[in-house]
């Protein structure tokens, strides 16, 4: 499935998208990045309805997630768990909302996560997964999870290296509640379009490797991989899942490079 498509980046366009300020910019944005979707698809002759779109809805404020929920959304991606639990106890009243965490996650705050998460996309550790589980059989809950898998081996991306993924992925059914869909990934933050793209043919690459011995009953169906810099690109190489925050809600008040791993090690998974 490589493409040598000349799908550019759009890493370097920060400021591109306005903020969306009304339920109609929402739906304006949602549906230019359906098309978007639909495009990528087109070319390597994908159904669309195999791509789901994540909302990534982190650093905005409660205001704007609503209207994304007016528009359409029905999960939000976050981050930060702190700034997920908050958001989620302030819209309790929006019943059918779900949350996913994309961030990575301390042991400490596997408690919260377990209460209001039903996806989880930055599994990279076995203390992690014990937490988690611990806490799901205690709130009577399962979660969708995806491991989280450093395919640009840069030092300041959390994420498990390719080679320790078989060992990990055999270890996981030792918690029924984690609910294994696939993988997940950061690519390099680069405009080079082709070096993103290695990033996410490794992931590809790596998970038909693994459903060849998966555990019985895990699929690893899913690769989330692809923000708005590179969602199309991700499409061309197999996502199923990709993880949008600024075409929708519009620009960040920082260049994306401010929420990207840097040497210091802070790390924020972007959308």
């Amino acid at each position: 499935m490589t493409h040598s498509f000349d799908t550019p980046t759009g890493h370097d366009q920060h400021g591109r998208y306005p903020e969306a300020t009304t339920v109609d910019d929402f739906r304006r944005n949602l549906a230019a990045v359906q098309a978007r979707i639909e495009a990528a698809c087109r070319r390597v002759d994908r159904d669309p309805a195999t791509v789901r779109l994540l909302p990534v809805s982190k650093t905005k404020p409660e205001a704007s997630l609503r209207l994304a929920h007016a528009a359409g959304c029905r999960m939000l991606g976050e981050n930060k768990v702190q700034e997920a639990q908050r958001k989620w106890e302030a819209m309790q009243d929006l019943a059918d909302l779900q949350w996913s965490v994309i961030g990575h996650l301390q042991t400490n705050k596997a408690k919260q996560v377990a209460r209001f998460a039903s996806e989880f996309q930055a599994l990279d550790s076995l203390r992690v997964a014990q937490a988690l589980e611990r806490r799901l059989q205690i709130e009577g809950r399962s979660l969708d999870v995806f491991v989280q898998i450093n395919t640009s081996g840069e030092a300041s991306k959390y994420g498990l290296a390719p080679e320790d993924a078989p060992a990990f992925i055999d270890a996981l059914p030792a918690f029924p509640a984690l609910r294994v869909r696939g993988l997940m990934t950061l690519a390099v933050f680069s405009s080079e379009a082709e070096r993103v793209r290695r990033c996410f043919i490794a992931l590809r690459q790596l998970r038909d490797r693994l459903r060849q011995h998966a555990p019985a009953g895990m699929s690893l169906d899913d690769l989330s991989m692809g923000m708005s810099g590179d969602f199309e690109i991700a499409i061309e190489e197999g996502a199923t899942v990709v993880r949008v925050g600024q075409a929708i809600f519009g620009a960040r008040p920082l260049p994306d490079s401010h929420y990207w791993p840097d040497a210091a090690g802070s790390v924020l998974s972007s959308g």
